[in-house]
């Protein structure tokens, strides 16, 4: 095989993201591109120079009728879980942007349908692959700083302001609100970086007059005797993303891309970091070529959505049933 043919389902703004990383990568060719908007559709053709590529209002005609081998899916939430089981379920690998579903029943199911399809599931989490989340990961798995005690998480964005009047604040498109969404970003970090496991969630929440969760804050015990703090807030002047890692031979501070290791009485270490080599979309294409497995599983995504939800059901939220 020359090249892996990739379809688009849904080309708004993360697509091109997607666009532009596939587009990179001599061993992939974006052949297809599916969207209810035909102005979505022309916009990213053109970003991309696909002038051959077909273009569909109706992904399903796209999977039936069009030559790819793989698919990315980068529309709204709720539509995550059907369109990965159709992608699937025709023979294609899929490549889907977070959340992976909105419950963490049709997680299982997905993964279900994967397994019995024979085709590759990843997830879209990009900061697996940045140096700076890797580091952190590796240095929490060496014991550099002892046995994890605690852990802020927190991200701060003008979410409320950036999203009005778009389908992230319609519950039925979004399945929730900042937490879903930009918020899923930081819960995959805790997980995957930590490797805890929540045992019990005590969140509050504030909708901040719109029909979906802006701001949470949530206090989570892990199985393994960590405590951590967990702040979303989407009614914020700017993004500023922070995370502080605290174990018993020292501490690991995040802030805004800036890394510190801290030990009591010691000097700060900052580390030198190496440059970034793969990203989402390579290591997607990689995975099908066999160079490696799959590096952001759906089993992993399944963690996410499953605090996610854990923390939804605490606070006695439902997004889709007590707004629709």
């Amino acid at each position: 095989m020359d090249k892996i043919r990739v379809g688009m389902i849904g080309t708004g703004g993360i697509s091109h993201w997607h666009g532009r990383q596939l587009s990179e990568l001599r061993e992939a060719q974006i052949t297809a591109i599916a969207d209810t908007s035909a102005a979505n559709r022309e916009k990213f053709a053109n970003a991309f120079g696909l002038k051959d590529a077909k273009q569909y209002d109706d992904y399903r005609t796209m999977l039936e009728e069009a030559d790819i081998d793989a698919v990315v899916i980068c529309s709204p939430h709720t539509l995550h879980y059907q369109q990965a089981t159709d992608v699937l379920e025709s023979g294609r690998h899929v490549l889907i942007e977070k959340p992976m579903t909105c419950s963490s029943e049709e997680a299982k199911q997905l993964l279900k349908t994967a397994e019995r399809s024979g085709k590759l599931l990843q997830v879209s989490y990009q900061r697996h692959f940045q140096p700076e989340f890797m580091y952190i990961r590796d240095t929490i798995q060496s014991g550099a700083i002892g046995r994890l005690t605690s852990v802020t998480a927190s991200l701060y964005q003008d979410w409320k302001q950036g999203t009005a009047q778009s389908w992230r604040q319609n519950p039925e498109l979004s399945g929730g609100g900042m937490l879903m969404d930009s918020g899923s970003h930081i819960v995959d970090m805790l997980l995957w970086t930590t490797g805890l496991t929540p045992a019990e969630v005590k969140p509050q929440m504030h909708q901040q007059g719109t029909p979906v969760e802006i701001d949470s804050f949530t206090s989570i015990r892990f199985e393994e005797g960590a405590i951590a703090g967990l702040n979303i807030v989407g009614y914020s002047p700017c993004w500023h993303e922070t995370y502080v890692f605290c174990g018993e031979e020292g501490g690991i501070f995040f802030d805004n891309g800036k890394i510190t290791l801290r030990r009591r009485k010691q000097e700060n270490v900052v580390p030198e970091l190496p440059k970034q080599t793969t990203n989402q979309d390579k290591s997607f294409i990689d995975a099908i070529l066999g160079r490696h497995e799959v590096l952001v599983p759906g089993t992993f995504a399944l963690k996410v959505v499953r605090l996610t939800e854990m923390i939804y059901e605490a606070a006695g939220y439902k997004p889709i049933e007590s707004h629709s």
